[in-house]
């Protein structure tokens, strides 16, 4: 079983969403911080599940998707490191420019 470590920039992320689609729906804000932690707990069992970032081929970056979020990882060994929880609209490729290894 893999290891789960959030970013710190990845819980910023998931708190801007959720406060974001609180602003009107706070219900639907609830229920998006619960499906998005679901699958990222699911990472712990199957690490390979997400798909590779198409923005990112050659990087070992990989992506879950629950609309109208994308939850960025990597996986190193034993340890899945949750990157970013951002919109599916933001630019990808210009967000993670700026990382180093692990953002933390």
């Amino acid at each position: 079983m893999a290891k789960l470590i959030w970013t710190e920039k990845a819980i910023d992320d998931l708190s801007e969403l959720a406060e974001y689609v609180a602003i009107s729906d706070r219900a639907a804000a609830k229920q998006l911080v619960q499906r998005i932690l679901s699958s990222v707990r699911r990472l712990e069992q199957y690490p390979e599940s997400g798909r590779r970032l198409p923005e990112l081929p050659l990087q070992n970056y990989r992506e879950v998707i629950i609309p109208p979020s994308r939850i960025v990882y990597r996986i190193e060994k034993e340890n899945v490191f949750v990157i970013r929880v951002i919109r599916q609209e933001r630019d990808l490729r210009r967000l993670m420019l700026g990382l180093n290894t692990h953002n933390r």
